[in-house]
């Protein structure tokens, strides 16, 4: 059995952590099937385990740091 995985979509602000109902950062695609969302402190906290039972984690916790809108020295 061969399991294909579509690119995921990016995590939107309606997308809600499973564990404290925070802005999901971190999609989980389980081996099982199925998927959970985590924010960035639950995503740290059970990545451990996580990695056990995950098919593809999509960490895009960058977008924490990330400043939108600011443009490089270049760009202007």
């Amino acid at each position: 059995m061969t399991t294909v995985l579509t690119p995921a979509s990016p995590l939107t602000a309606a997308d809600r952590c499973d564990r404290c109902g925070a802005q999901a950062y971190l999609r989980v695609v389980l081996l099982s099937g199925g998927e959970l969302l985590f924010c960035a402190h639950h995503g740290r906290k059970f990545e451990p385990e996580l990695k056990k039972i995950a098919a593809e984690i999509q960490d895009e916790t960058e977008r924490l740091t990330t400043v939108p809108g600011s443009a490089s020295e270049d760009e202007r």
